[in-house]
């Protein structure tokens, strides 16, 4: 069963990502934009006509399943007790403006799931509990135990007054690691967090789209991944990073 849904998510993805290619090898800047949440928080007509490919193959290869998507058609019910948590675009500005760090996310909640990156032709594949691999090959995470030598990525939300909370929280954090990356797509931080590219990941104001797959992949690779409980005006996140090093940096950000 885990090897067809993991089929069934690679597929979605790769029917997302030619329509996504398509536009973004044709794009000139920033088109057919509206706004979601905040005046910075985008939305495209690829992103649209993305999350429509996915729930197409959707339909025909699991048609007794939940979705949750992020763009349209929100959530709905299924029979089966499986659900899918899909994010068509992780990283539109990224994508809108021409910045090739933007991913498609696919999961069959906590069961497989994908993150593909067009640009690179990168597949990254989990199954829960089983394996995790990139381009067929099994994914090696970190192990680093000295925080002072740790690259970690993360993110901002959209609305000002968290970013401003968050600024805080870097504060703390950038004196104590190697260095801080803010690449801009979750789903693809995590997936590169998995694959040893970054010590480790946390950011809060993720949706459930944004990480389904990505924390799935950290797990899978041996990371230990954890929760971030909302708290002083910040939202609930989550945070991926080795065993050696999860204590001392949830410390700092939660």
């Amino acid at each position: 069963m885990s090897d067809e849904l993991l089929g069934v998510a690679v597929e979605a993805a790769r029917a997302a990502a030619a329509v996504l290619v398509e536009r973004y090898e044709a794009a000139g800047g920033p088109t057919d934009l509206a706004t979601k949440s905040t005046p910075t928080d985008l939305v495209s007509a690829a992103d649209l006509e993305a999350e429509r490919a996915i729930r197409s193959v959707l339909a025909r290869r699991r048609p007794d399943d939940g979705i949750l998507g992020e763009e349209e058609g929100g959530e709905v019910e299924g029979t089966s007790g499986l659900r899918w948590i899909v994010d068509p675009l992780d990283g539109t500005v990224n994508y809108l403006f021409g910045l090739p760090q933007w991913c498609v996310s696919v999961a069959c909640e906590g069961r497989a799931g994908v993150v593909l990156d067009p640009v690179r032709g990168e597949l990254f594949e989990a199954v829960a509990g089983r394996s995790a691999t990139l381009d067929g090959q099994p994914l090696t995470a970190s192990s680093r135990a000295d925080l002072a030598t740790a690259l970690v990525a993360t993110g901002f939300a959209y609305d000002a007054a968290v970013r401003a909370r968050q600024a805080e929280v870097v504060a703390r954090v950038i004196p104590r690691v190697a260095d801080i990356r803010r690449m801009g797509s979750a789903a693809l931080d995590l997936a590169w967090t998995a694959a040893g590219r970054y010590d480790a990941f946390y950011e809060r104001g993720v949706s459930a789209w944004d990480i389904a797959a990505g924390t799935m992949l950290c797990a899978v690779a041996g990371l230990e991944v954890r929760e971030l409980e909302p708290r002083d005006g910040l939202p609930g996140g989550v945070l991926a990073a080795p065993a050696a090093l999860a204590d001392k940096l949830f410390a700092l950000v939660r």
